[in-house]
C-alpha cells in the first residue's frame, strides 16, 4: 500500500507540473488587452484524478495476473450475455427517438448514427482484416465531395448519387490498398496517414473542381419518393401530397432515418460477409498474415477487398454528411475525424459491432447530454460552478478521449466489447491466459 501511495503522488506531481500551465492558467480579453486568469480549481480537479487514477490502477496491479485474466473472462462473458439485450433496446431506442418531439435529440442521434456507420466501416478494415488505417477520413471526404459534385454539376437526386459515390470511394481505396499491400504495422498507419492529408490538399487546392477552401454550397436534399420537403409547400413536396403543414422537423426526421437505414445496412452487410469465406479470410490475415499465406489465401485479394469495402461505407456515410449539411469544405475531413472514428473501434472492441455502437454513442452522445445535464443542473440549482463546467466541457473534448483510451487501454485492452473470437472455430473455443502462452502451453 506504501508503494502504491508513494507512486500515486509522484504521477500527482508530475500532472501538477504538467497541467498547472496548461489548465490552470486561461487567457482573457481585459481592458487593455489579453491577461491571466488562474484556474485553481480545475488544477486540483485534473490532478485528483492523476493520484486516485494512478493509485487504483496500482491496487489492480497488485493482484496475481491468473486472478485479473479470471476477472475478465468472466467480465467478457457478462458483456456477451448482455449484449443480447443490448442490441434489442438500441434499435427500439433508435427508432423510437424521433418521437421524442426534440429537435436537439434527433440532431444528436443523426450525427452519433453517422459516427457508427463510420466506425462500422473502418471495423471492417481494422477490426476484421488488421489493417491499421488512420487515413478512413479520405473516404469519407471522397464520398462527400462525390455526390457534391454529381448532384450540382449534373442535377442528379441523392439516391441516384449514393452508390455512385460509395464506388467511386472504394476505387480510391482500392488505389490505396496497391502500394500497400506489403506494408504492416507503423508502415501501414504512416502511408494511410499521409493518404489522408494528400486527399484534403488536393480538395484544398483544386480549386477550378472542388472551390477549394471555399467549399461546395448548395447540394441538393434528399426526397422522398421524388418529394420534396419544402418550407414553401405546393405541388411535388411532401407536405401538399400528405396535405399537412410544412416544417422543418420533416426534412430531420427523415433524414435521421435514412442515415438509420444505411447504418443497418452497413451493420447487416459486415455480418454477413463475416461469416462468408472472404471474412473468414479477413480474421486469419488479421490474426497471423504469414500463416493466412501459407494456407494459400491470396493476401492481395484479401487486402484490396477490405480496403474496397469498408471505403465504400465510408463514401456512402459521407455523401450523406454532405446532402445533411447542404455545404462542405476542407476543413471538415482533418486528421481528427480519422482519429475520433478509430479511437470508437478501438474503444468498442476490433472486430466487434456492438462495440463500435456503444463506443460511437458513449464518445459522440454522451460528451454533448453530459453537457447538456451540467447546463440542467445549473439553470436548477442556480450555480455558476456547473455553468462554467458545462461551457468550458467542448474544450477538453479531444482531452477526454485520451483519458478514455489510456483506461480502455489498462482496463479492457481488446475494448469495450472483445469481438476477436473467429466466426468459425474447431472444437471448443477456450481464451487461454497469456502466460500459459508464454510457457509454451497455449
Amino acid at each position: 500500500m506504501k508503494a502504491a501511495l508513494r507512486d500515486a503522488f509522484l504521477s500527482a506531481a508530475v500532472a501538477l507540473g504538467l497541467f498547472a500551465p496548461m489548465v490552470g492558467l486561461l487567457t482573457e480579453p481585459g481592458e487593455h488587452g489579453l491577461m491571466l486568469a488562474v484556474r485553481p480549481v480545475a488544477v486540483v480537479v485534473v490532478v485528483a484524478l492523476v493520484f486516485f487514477g494512478r493509485l487504483a490502477m496500482n491496487l489492480r496491479r497488485s493482484r496475481s495476473r491468473r486472478e485479473v485474466v479470471r476477472e475478465n473472462r468472466r467480465l467478457a462473458e457478462a458483456v456477451t450475455r448482455a449484449g443480447r439485450y443490448i442490441t434489442p433496446l438500441l434499435l427500439v431506442a433508435a427508432v423510437a427517438l424521433p418521437f421524442s418531439g426534440s429537435r436537439y435529440y434527433v440532431d444528436l442521434g443523426t450525427l452519433v448514427l453517422t459516427y457508427v456507420m463510420l466506425g462500422w466501416g473502418l471495423n471492417i478494415v481494422v477490426g476484421l482484416a488488421g489493417l491499421l488505417d488512420l487515413g478512413y477520413v479520405a473516404f469519407y471526404a471522397v464520398g462527400a465531395y462525390s455526390y457534391a459534385l454529381l448532384a450540382t454539376t449534373f442535377d442528379l437526386g441523392f439516391w441516384t448519387c449514393l452508390p455512385l459515390a460509395g464506388i467511386l470511394a472504394a476505387l480510391w481505396g482500392m488505389i490505396l490498398g496497391f502500394p500497400v499491400l506489403r506494408l504492416r504495422g507503423d508502415y501501414l498507419a504512416i502511408v494511410t496517414l499521409a493518404f489522408g492529408e494528400i486527399i484534403r490538399v488536393v480538395i484544398t487546392n483544386w480549386v477550378s473542381l472542388t472551390n477549394g477552401p471555399n467549399g461546395i454550397t448548395d447540394i441538393p436534399r434528399p426526397t422522398l419518393f421524388g418529394l420534396a420537403f419544402s418550407m414553401d409547400g405546393g405541388e411535388g413536396t411532401v407536405s401538399d401530397f400528405f396535405n399537412i403543414e410544412p416544417a422543418t422537423i420533416q426534412r430531420v426526421i427523415f433524414l435521421y432515418y435514412v442515415i438509420l437505414g444505411l447504418a443497418l445496412l452497413t451493420n447487416w452487410v459486415s455480418l454477413r460477409l463475416r461469416r462468408l469465406p472472404l471474412g473468414r479470410a479477413w480474421e486469419a490475415m488479421r490474426e497471423d498474415e504469414v500463416a493466412c499465406r501459407s494456407l494459400g489465401i491470396n493476401i492481395t485479394n484479401t487486402k484490396l477487398t477490405a480496403f474496397a469495402i469498408g471505403a465504400m461505407f465510408g463514401g456512402f456515410a459521407g455523401a450523406f454528411f454532405a446532402t445533411r449539411q447542404a455545404f462542405i469544405s476542407p476543413e471538415s475531413f482533418t486528421f481528427m475525424e480519422s482519429a475520433t472514428v478509430l479511437a470508437i473501434v478501438v474503444l468498442g472492441g476490433l472486430g466487434s459491432q456492438l462495440g463500435v455502437a456503444l463506443a460511437a454513442v458513449i464518445m459522440v452522445g454522451g460528451l454533448e447530454m453530459l453537457r447538456d445535464g451540467l447546463s440542467w443542473l445549473a439553470d436548477q440549482m442556480g450555480s455558476p460552478v456547473f455553468a462554467g463546467i458545462a461551457s468550458e466541457l467542448p474544450l477538453y473534448r479531444m482531452l477526454i478521449f485520451g483519458v478514455a483510451l489510456v483506461t480502455m487501454m489498462v482496463l479492457r485492452p481488446r475494448g469495450l466489447v472483445s469481438g476477436r473470437t473467429p466466426t468459425v472455430a474447431l472444437g471448443t473455443v477456450r481464451e487461454i491466459a497469456p502466460e500459459l502462452v508464454a510457457q509454451g502451453r497455449g
